[in-house]
């Protein structure tokens, strides 16, 4: 297929997202103009309306973007088949969220996480997370960014770099006309498109990848050495390392990250985002062993592996697709990394909205002026993002080095509210892990201790959980707050 025929998928790809995105945004300020009620939260929570199936797709897909597409592809190529332990952990992850943190949460009725570190804590472990998790979370976005320019550049031939920009532009449409609500129903829409391509997809590459099928791939790599690739336990140390070090990683901070859990917030009850589970978990669960069964493909065929681990899987696509079958897989793949990107980037922006701005300088702030500055948070957020999106570090390598960095809060939250809680515990529980997570980055630590390949979760893990406990066994402490409240 040549580049004209590229640049027609491109354009028609890019057509859909536009007029979706730009479609519902559109109808629904419309709505909101026509309406005389003015919701409390309505740009960044919806106002709280939205009912479970549009939860459940947010929830899936706002954690499903560009490390369960580009990120898995590119470990797969290097670990195989026990990659698909990062499409385990984002199940375990909406589990916990739907079940416990989310609820937590929404009982709450806080805007962001960091004020639920307020409530338990004080303004002190407030001002710390926001500033952490809002750079965590731009972290994130700066990934997401990278997979709009990855799947941008895979169709058109552009750099990567330019990709990004095109990319970013659409993805900040996707939440910039009108917030939650705007990201929420596009999810509900996409995610249909989604699921069909994908299959669809799945179904051709099998019919036409060569070396007789799955059953060939599977014995190339048994000829060479390689089973080890073919499992999804791995090896011990990668089940150590890779599997069990994600699912903690994940779970530990996504769970308590603004990014996930403002859907959750943005749900009509409790009772709603209990339903969404059914559907959130499912729909992001499968989505990572098809991206799996392809890295594994793409790595032996002789026709893509030379484009090394980034890009082999998108070409393969290329090949082995019709142009209509194309434009629908990228434009399923657009999909979810623009929801990623917009949920990614609204996040760090309420959290300097309410807990910096608001918190700090405007305490009476009207939902009008709130809106805006979010508003021009997401687009300063963006910007900076695509144009960090040219470095290009290893995909899920940094997801779980960022994750790291919110795990003690996950074990404070529990610990605040259902056993007991003291700002100077928390304060010091987080001082502690942070510089454990930075030795353990930035220091030949590691090595000195022949734990090379042990990952960042893991020391920060441990020392947030010795710490807090002996402080909050021995410091003078409260009540948890839900057993306060009870």
């Amino acid at each position: 297929m040549g580049a004209v025929s590229h640049w027609g998928v491109l354009l028609t790809v890019l057509a859909y997202e536009v007029i979706v995105v730009v479609g519902i945004g559109a109808f629904i300020k419309a709505r909101e103009r026509k309406s005389a009620v003015c919701e409390t939260g309505g740009f960044t929570l919806a106002g709280r309306s939205l009912p479970w199936p549009v939860v459940g797709v947010t929830l899936a897909l706002t954690v499903l973007g560009t490390p369960h597409i580009f990120g898995v592809l590119e470990m797969t190529w290097h670990i195989g088949a026990v990659s698909v332990w990062f499409g385990l952990a984002h199940v375990a992850l909406l589990v916990v969220a739907c079940t416990s943190t989310g609820l937590w949460a929404r009982r709450l009725n806080i805007t962001t996480m960091p004020e639920m570190l307020s409530l338990i804590f004080g303004d002190t472990a407030r001002l710390m997370v926001s500033c952490v998790m809002a750079g965590m979370v731009w972290g994130i976005l700066t990934l997401e960014a990278q997979g709009l320019g990855i799947i941008i550049s895979t169709i058109s031939g552009l750099p990567i770099a330019q990709g990004a920009v095109i990319g970013g532009i659409i993805g900040t449409l996707y939440v910039v006309l009108a917030g939650m609500k705007e990201i929420g129903w596009v999810n509900l829409i996409n995610c249909f498109i989604m699921y069909v391509g994908l299959i669809l997809a799945f179904v051709y590459i099998s019919m036409g990848i060569p070396f007789d099928g799955w059953d060939g791939v599977a014995a190339v790599y048994m000829q060479h050495g390689n089973e080890f690739m073919l499992s999804t336990l791995g090896t011990p140390d990668l089940l150590l390392t890779f599997g069990l070090g994600t699912v903690l990683a994940t779970v530990t901070c996504h769970s308590v990250a603004q990014q996930l859990i403002q859907p959750a917030l943005a749900a009509k009850s409790e009772k709603t985002i209990k339903k969404a589970l059914w559907l959130a978990a499912p729909l992001n669960g499968f989505f990572c062993v098809f991206v799996v069964c392809i890295g594994l493909a793409a790595k032996i065929d002789p026709s893509v592996s030379a484009l090394g681990p980034k890009l082999a899987g998108p070409a393969m696509f290329m090949r082995y697709l019709p142009p209509w079958l194309i434009a629908l897989l990228f434009a399923t793949f657009l999909a979810a990394v623009l929801s990623s990107f917009a949920a990614a980037v609204l996040a760090p922006a309420t959290i300097f909205t309410i807990d910096i701005y608001k918190n700090l300088f405007r305490p009476n702030l009207c939902e009008k002026e709130e809106a805006f500055v979010t508003r021009a948070g997401i687009i300063v957020l963006a910007v900076l993002a695509i144009i960090a999106a040219g470095n290009m570090p290893p995909i899920v390598s940094a997801i779980n080095w960022l994750f790291a960095w919110i795990t003690p809060v996950f074990f404070l939250i529990i610990f605040g509210l259902f056993w007991r809680r003291s700002g100077a515990a928390a304060v010091t529980t987080l001082l502690v892990s942070w510089i454990v997570n930075m030795l353990w980055s930035f220091t030949p630590l590691p090595v000195a201790m022949g734990m090379a390949d042990i990952p960042n979760v893991y020391p920060t893990l441990i020392s947030s959980l010795v710490v807090s406990v002996a402080l909050l066994s021995v410091a003078r402490t409260e009540r948890g707050l839900f057993l306060k409240r009870a």
